[in-house]
Formats: structure tokens, C-alpha cells, sequence
């Protein structure tokens, strides 16, 4: 004899499937890819030509949603005369006509910060926030200014508006002095820098911020974890050289390659590649 179905209304869905149906599907991942590159000092010896070949491989090799310029992107602080305008000028220009239609922001660096007007009118402001690209303002880029090895107050003040409903990738030239760190002393911020910045941070944005790009050292190098108390996810990079100044063809020349990966409500740096010459 066949079985009867269990009482209840004809044709109504279990309680397993109303679950299912309640729940949706699982969130697709969504992935953006960046590019950071620092230190090309357009203006110097080759720098022009080296800068144009990488930044046309990065955009050929990943096709990035975002790229990121780390600081000393021109050697103006050499020349504040006709010849700085000039390698802004052809450092936008190699920008403009290769990336086309990609967003892009430059932070300031030690070589620019004697050509403040320059950099404006070149580049934007030297301190901000804006959405990064392709997350639907989920994920914010800030870009400090610590030119001179230390933070302005606009940068500081930035920082101290850091919420928890947002997450935050956050970029300068200067390295910070973390433990461990094996870029040349003389290339990092000071100690007492590098605590007034992670102390800017409210400790209720501190799981919020996912990663920190830096600049200045001339070389890569990362810390993923752990890298300073409160702070125990955020990583942490120093990006190489995409110039001709203090920069080796074997290893310290290149850029990263990024991903970040935005699922529902969570975001995280999740794949990273260095990209050498």
C-alpha cells in the first residue's frame, strides 16, 4: 500500500526546503584586482622608459580595476624649475594614455614634497579617502601624506575617522618601523611616527583595516600578520622600484600584483604576486 505523505497542506515545501529557499545561495565571491607600483622616479637617467614598459605589463598582464603609485613617481625635487613640470607632466601623460580608462591615485614622496604645487595640479591632493574601485564603497583607499618622513595633520586626521562599518586599504611612501622589518633604517619612519599612526587608528576600525602599501625602501618585502599590537590581520608591504633610481634589475624592480576579494559582508587582501623585470 503506498505511504501517506505527512499531514499538512498539499504541495507545501518541508520546513528543510523553506530553509534553503530563506537562505539563498550562496555569495559569490567578487574579486578586484590592483596594481601598486612606487619609486619611479620619472625624470632620472631611464626611469621614463622603464616606468612606461612596467605599467604597460601590469596593465597587460592582469588587467587591474585599480593601481596604486607609491610616492617619488617623478625626481622633481632634483629640478623645481621648468624640468619638474616637465616630468609631471610626462609621468601623467605615460599614466593617462596607458591605463585609458582604469582609476588610479599617487600618493607624495620625499622627491615631490618640495614641488607641492606641482603635485596638486599633476596628481590631486596629497592626503584623502575615496571608494575603492568595484566595491560598491564596501572598501575604502586612503593615501596619506608623510613626504618628509612624518604625517601631516590632514593624514592623522584621516585616520582618526576610521569607522567599523568600512574596510580600509591604506597607502604612503614611508615604510612604518615594525619589528622584523629588513628595509634600511634610514628608509623607514621613526618609531615614534610610527606609533602616532597606529594610534590615530580608533581601536574600533582596527580589524577593519586589511592591508598597508608602502614605498621608499627600494626593495619588497611583507608582513602578514601580527604587525603591531591591535593589529593582528592587517598586512603589511613595501613595494619595490619602477625607476632607475637606487633600483637593481634582479629582484627590487617590478611591482604587486593584488586581488581583493569581497564576499557578502566580508573583504579580504587574499593573493598576492611580486612582478619583476
Amino acid at each position: 500500500m503506498k505511504k501517506q505523505a505527512p499531514a499538512g497542506r498539499k504541495g507545501s515545501p518541508s520546513k528543510t526546503v523553506k530553509a534553503k529557499r530563506a537562505s539563498g545561495p550562496a555569495a559569490k565571491a567578487r574579486v578586484i584586482r590592483f596594481a601598486v607600483i612606487g619609486d619611479s622616479h620619472v625624470g632620472y637617467g631611464n626611469s621614463s622608459g622603464i616606468f612606461k614598459h612596467l605599467l604597460s605589463q601590469a596593465v597587460r598582464g592582469m588587467e587591474p580595476g585599480f593601481v596604486i603609485f607609491g610616492g617619488d613617481n617623478v625626481q622633481a625635487g632634483a629640478d623645481r624649475g621648468s624640468n619638474a613640470a616637465a616630468f609631471y607632466k610626462d609621468f601623467k601623460d605615460t599614466v593617462t594614455s596607458t591605463l585609458g580608462s582604469i582609476p588610479y591615485k599617487a600618493s607624495i614622496g620625499n622627491w615631490e614634497a618640495g614641488t607641492r604645487t606641482l603635485f596638486t595640479k599633476y596628481l590631486g591632493a596629497a592626503a584623502g579617502q575615496m571608494n575603492f574601485p568595484g566595491t560598491q564603497g564596501k572598501v575604502k583607499y586612503v593615501w596619506l601624506d608623510c613626504a618628509l618622513g612624518r604625517f601631516s595633520p590632514a593624514s592623522l586626521a584621516l585616520l582618526k575617522k576610521l569607522d567599523d562599518q568600512h574596510y580600509y586599504v591604506i597607502g604612503f611612501h614611508w615604510p612604518l618601523r615594525l619589528e622584523g622589518i629588513t628595509v634600511e633604517s634610514s628608509h623607514v619612519l621613526s618609531q615614534s611616527e610610527t606609533v602616532k599612526f597606529f594610534s590615530a587608528i580608533p581601536s574600533r576600525a582596527r580589524d577593519r583595516v586589511l592591508a598597508i602599501f608602502t614605498h621608499h625602501g627600494h626593495l619588497f618585502y611583507r608582513k602578514l600578520d601580527h604587525i603591531y599590537p591591535g593589529f593582528p590581520t592587517t598586512k603589511f608591504f613595501v613595494c619595490g622600484c619602477a625607476g632607475d633610481y637606487k633600483c637593481k634589475q634582479t629582484g627590487d624592480r617590478g611591482y604587486y600584483d593584488a586581488a581583493l576579494t569581497i564576499k557578502g559582508n566580508q573583504a579580504g587582501i587574499e593573493a598576492f604576486g611580486i612582478k619583476v623585470m
